[in-house]
């Protein structure tokens, strides 16, 4: 089924209390090599048909307009997935 994924995540200079749980539990299990980690979201707009240019540039606003806080998320990502 085609969709447009859409990635949110939190904004850089924000505290992300549930990656930095997630960072410190990865740090007591002995993943030393893991420095920092940001927890985002991913939401999938179904399409009945392949989606349009038309349909692409909604789904922009959509993320900006309603799938996102723009006070303290950015829409980082807005794609077309077969």
């Amino acid at each position: 089924m085609p969709k447009i994924i859409v990635e949110v995540m939190p904004k850089a200079d924000l505290l992300d209390p549930a990656g930095k749980a997630v960072a410190n539990a990865l740090q007591r299990k002995g993943h030393s090599e893991v420095t920092n980690v940001r927890i985002g979201k991913r939401i999938e707009l179904h399409y009945a048909n392949t989606p349009t240019e038309a349909d692409l540039q909604a789904a922009k606003q959509i993320a900006a307009d309603f799938l996102s806080n723009g006070v303290i998320e950015d829409v980082v990502n807005v794609i077309v997935e077969n």
